[in-house]
């Protein structure tokens, strides 16, 4: 009678939480209470099962004694988990309930515009963030070739000044090499001039005395 009693209220309470889906504030707290009655009635039953076993082994056939006990407790249990699947059920009947008239309200015409409007922000500031990211790459582009270009003139000032260094160095060489050749070729002149005298003198020489006259 009991079982008979527990499961026409659970039905009652499926059937009021199906026909009010926008409302189940009110059905936790009973679904809550009906489970805890589960749980109380489990625990009381087990601890009066628990004290038959212990008559039975005080008792000459123990095995059949057990056995009795064992069957009344999976009769009384197995009772219990047919209520708890019924709640269980019900409060996955709910939650679902639950979940469509969310869905429901997030497909409202508010809640549409509302995201139509965030989609249309999140784009704009998209839009927003390319156009300053292209602006900077701009920005470093142009100081990029600007110091490209001030480090080529560098370079070709420095270019510039190396070659006219490099010139004017082989210009010294040159008139360098020119000043030996020319100091070569005057010692050489020197030289020539000097073995032409000599040999001058030779050819120019005085004739020997004559010997003088017998007496």
């Amino acid at each position: 009678m009991k079982n008979l009693a527990a499961a026409c209220f659970l039905a009652m309470v499926g059937m009021v939480a199906l026909a009010q889906p926008a409302a189940p504030a009110e059905t936790p707290p009973t679904r809550d209470a009906e489970r805890e009655r589960i749980n109380t009635e489990r625990a009381r039953l087990e601890a009066g099962f628990l004290a038959e076993d212990a008559e039975c082994y005080k008792k000459f056939a123990v095995n059949s004694c057990l056995g009795k006990v064992n069957e009344r407790r999976r009769e009384a249990m197995g009772d219990l988990r047919r209520q708890e699947l019924l709640l269980n059920d019900e409060e996955r009947r709910i939650r679902g309930a639950d979940q469509v008239r969310k869905t429901e309200e997030k497909q409202s015409p508010e809640k549409l515009q509302e995201a139509a409007d965030q989609r249309a922000k999140a784009v704009k500031d998209y839009a927003s963030r390319l156009e300053r990211e292209k602006k900077k790459a701009e920005d470093r582009a142009a100081t990029k070739a600007g110091e490209q270009g001030n480090s080529e003139a560098t370079a070709a000032r420095l270019k510039g000044g190396q070659e006219k260094s490099q010139a004017r160095s082989e210009k010294q060489v040159t008139a360098a090499e020119e000043a030996k050749k020319l100091s070569e070729r005057q010692k050489e002149a020197q030289e020539r001039k000097a073995q032409h005298e000599a040999d001058r003198l030779k050819q120019t020489k005085p004739p020997a005395k004559s010997l003088p006259l017998p007496n």
